[in-house]
């Protein structure tokens, strides 16, 4: 069993980052991939976009394959190919998901269809991943899951209230899951305020800066903000589980 002391070096671990092809996810791999761990991209159309990417990446057996969080036979598919040819899953990251700028007061425009849109991509979703996993990451008997959350999930403040609520859902589900996995996995979740990245439609320059305006720290987050705390999760915090890294500046204050 693991004495989860903090680790200089990931060589040897095998680390699947779900939305891997994302800004955030690709930050994480490349940070992963440098302390030497071999990565594997998921995406709906990871090996299509991670042609160039994985070159980016230090030499090893990095790989990229296809599945979507919103179908659990495509990554159960996923989950047996990364056993087939690497053995194992040690580090799982959910960095997956979905939304739509809604304004908290018109209650209206976040229809039925969309609130159940963005619960599947960024609840459902990302527990599909965590059962599907956790058995190659049980076999780990080091094993460890980030989820990348927001701070929307604990300040009721995001890009629309089905969000926050998926968010919300999805930091209290990780403590659960963090007591039923131990101590064989470790479960943790990574949350952003904004970060400058396309994942939200419609935020460009002057939200950025007046989001970074009213920061304590004065800019928004990047995605390697988000990665590097990661990337301490898997390195530095081996003693958390169960917790949020809150990675945003100071926004939530």
């Amino acid at each position: 069993m693991s004495t989860f002391q903090s680790v200089d070096d990931l060589n040897g671990k095998v680390a699947v980052i779900i939305g891997g092809n994302g800004a955030v996810g690709f930050a994480t791999a490349k940070r992963l991939a440098n302390l030497g761990a071999t990565c594997v991209l998921i995406g709906r159309n990871s090996i299509q976009k991670g042609v160039e990417q994985i070159k980016e990446l230090p030499p090893g057996k990095h790989f990229c394959l296809n599945a979507s969080i919103t179908d659990s036979p495509s990554l159960v598919e996923a989950a047996r190919e990364v056993e087939s040819r690497l053995g194992k899953c040690d580090i799982l990251v959910n960095s997956a998901g979905f939304t739509k700028p809604v304004p908290a007061g018109n209650l209206d425009l976040l229809t039925d269809e969309l609130i159940d849109e963005i619960l599947k991509a960024n609840f459902r979703g990302v527990f599909a991943s965590i059962r599907t996993f956790q058995q190659l990451l049980k076999a780990s008997g080091d094993g460890l899951i980030v989820n990348v959350s927001s701070i929307a999930g604990f300040t009721g403040t995001g890009s629309n209230l089905a969000y926050v609520a998926a968010k919300a859902s999805l930091d209290i589900v990780s403590e659960s899951l963090a007591k039923v996995l131990a101590p064989t996995i470790r479960v943790l979740c990574v949350s952003p305020g904004v970060v400058d990245s396309s994942f939200v439609p419609g935020r460009g320059a002057d939200f950025n800066d007046k989001t970074a305006a009213t920061t304590p720290l004065r800019r928004i987050g990047t995605p390697d903000d988000v990665a590097s705390a990661i990337e301490a999760c898997a390195t530095r915090l081996r003693f958390s589980t169960g917790t949020r890294i809150v990675t945003d500046g100071g926004r939530h204050l």
